[in-house]
């Protein structure tokens, strides 16, 4: 078996494969059967029983999920919480 950058043939390297994920134009919604392009952000702030729904936000973070206008719309948080809903300026 022919080996290329040590992975058999057949299967392709990380390497290769970034270029067509750098390529995609936009982020897709964090539910998981959604295939939606992502239009805002949703943020959690466990301490103060919040989460924040705004804008999407610039380079993913770790602990925000990036949603699609239908699921924004629908988002809905524990008992007790409360959901603050940042909307862009329109000119």
């Amino acid at each position: 078996m022919t080996k290329v950058y040590g992975v058999p043939r057949g299967i392709r390297p990380w390497a290769a494969v970034r270029p067509t994920l750098a390529q995609m134009d936009g982020r897709l919604c964090s539910k998981v059967t959604c295939a939606r392009e992502a239009v805002a952000t949703l943020t959690y702030d466990y301490g103060d029983q919040m989460a924040a729904l705004g804008p999407l936000g610039g380079a993913g973070h770790p602990g925000a999920h990036d949603l699609c206008a239908q699921h924004a719309q629908r988002v809905s948080v524990p008992t007790g919480w409360m959901v603050v809903r940042h909307e862009a300026l329109r000119v």
